[in-house]
């Protein structure tokens, strides 16, 4: 119990001895005369009253000194400038003590009176100010209408950026640069060009808010930018990006827009397809085509090789060059497969149709040259040549026993011929009629420079 009594005593009385500590050390600490003249007292009075009379809120301080000591009593508004009344006596030639009984005036209208005198004085002072910060709006206005003046002046912007799109983007920065000038001149002119200070830390501060905010989509907008400027690919190419197979309409701010085989509209984030691997069919004109056939092991495969590259090669819609080009490719239990390749012009054959025309002639000259295209399986073996025919015997003058005769070979299938493959436009016109629609959507521009 005394050592919660003694930590009570110690807590209260720590500000006791603090503020004892701090009026001692307002005392003066000259010696003190063994002989004093009247007059003293009142010179020193005197002097006092006129230093704190020219101070505010010490109307109602009195002042009363004997004997070299001086005494403060009555109110005051603020409590902290009590203490000042011990530093200006003790500065005072001829003070000996100081005793300082000024108290805090706790009167509701006397503590309202300064604070609305204070709002007197800055309504004034903003009333007096009105004329310069006209003249401030209106010199950052005519600045920042001259940024947007020059932003829409297009010729030159058209001419230094590869596209509308970035085009657009140093109009925007002109704009705000203009407007960031504005506000510097207005500050000047008002002399108060250190809240810039204060204004730029809360933009960055906001700015980086706000950057995390929308992450994703300055990202995008980045790589809108980027791509625009690469061009890694034109409208009407068929490129293929991480699995979406299309062609391109147009390249937006946001997204690229691709319309694939089936006349769907395939949207993809342009973040996604600047990070994508992106293969362009479209770029080069000749592009190969090839597929793979199961040749019958006992057949000639040099033969099959050789039938198979006249064949392409007769083909209208292959290029003699590069030539067409056959190969085996692997060995199996039943059939020995062999590849075939040939290369064609994208701008006048349809690459589907072609490769489909392809692979029928090529498997009906084969099998016209009698070389067989099994079908995986087991292969049966039969000693003494082919398979025979059975007749069986019945009342029509057929024998009365089984009897093997040899089959009669079949007739050569005609020699195939490939049909008309020329290029399919459906796409390519569906394509066309959606950029008409929108002419000035599209951040794509033939003469930019691409990948």
């Amino acid at each position: 119990m005394r050592a919660w009594l003694a930590a009570f005593l110690i807590l209260f009385a720590a500000p006791v001895f603090a503020q004892e500590e701090g009026t001692a050390q307002s005392q003066p600490t000259d010696e003190i005369a063994t002989e004093r003249d009247a007059g003293d007292d009142a010179a020193i009075g005197a002097r006092i009253r006129a230093i704190i009379g020219e101070l505010d809120g010490f109307e109602t301080v009195d002042v009363a000194v004997r004997q070299g000591i001086v005494t403060f009593s009555g109110e005051v508004l603020d409590a902290g400038q009590v203490p000042r009344l011990d530093e200006i006596a003790a500065r005072v030639d001829g003070v000996v003590a100081i005793q300082n009984d000024v108290a805090e005036d706790t009167d509701v209208s006397r503590r309202i009176d300064p604070v609305l005198d204070r709002f007197r004085e800055r309504l004034a002072q903003a009333v007096s100010y009105l004329p310069l910060l006209v003249i401030a709006l209106v010199a950052g206005g005519l600045v920042a209408a001259a940024g947007f003046a020059l932003a829409r002046w297009e010729r030159p912007w058209t001419r230094l950026a590869p596209n509308a799109f970035i085009a657009e983007i140093y109009r925007t920065i002109l704009r705000l640069a203009f407007v960031v000038i504005g506000v510097v001149v207005a500050l000047d002119i008002l002399n108060a060009t250190a809240l810039l200070s204060t204004l730029l830390g809360a933009a960055g501060i906001v700015g980086l808010a706000v950057g995390f905010a929308v992450r994703d989509t300055v990202e995008n907008f980045i790589a809108s930018v980027m791509l625009s400027l690469r061009q890694p690919f034109q409208p009407n190419d068929v490129v293929d990006i991480e699995g979406s197979l299309g062609t391109v309409i147009r390249l937006t701010s946001r997204a690229t827009i691709l319309l694939d085989s089936d006349g769907n509209h395939v949207r993809l984030p342009n973040a996604v397809v600047f990070k994508a691997r992106i293969v362009n069919y479209t770029r080069n004109h000749e592009r190969r085509f090839g597929f793979a056939l199961g040749i019958d092991p006992n057949d000639d495969l040099a033969a099959a090789k050789r039938i198979g590259a006249e064949t392409l090669a007769s083909l209208d819609f292959v290029l003699d060059e590069p030539a067409p080009q056959v190969w085996v490719a692997e060995a199996g239990d039943s059939t020995v497969t062999m590849e075939f390749y040939g290369w064609l012009d994208q701008r006048t054959t349809a690459f589907n149709a072609a490769r489909g025309e392809a692979l029928r002639v090529v498997m009906g000259a084969l099998t016209r040259a009698g070389i067989g295209l099994p079908e995986p399986g087991y292969r049966l073996s039969i000693p003494g040549g082919g398979l025979p025919v059975l007749d069986m015997p019945d009342r029509a003058n057929r024998p009365d026993a089984l009897v093997a005769t040899e089959g009669e070979p079949g007739a050569k299938p005609p020699a195939p011929k490939a049909e008309p493959v020329a290029a399919d436009t459906t796409i390519t016109d569906m394509v066309r009629a959606e950029r008409r629609q929108d002419p000035q959507g599209d951040l794509l521009d033939r003469a930019a420079p691409s990948e």
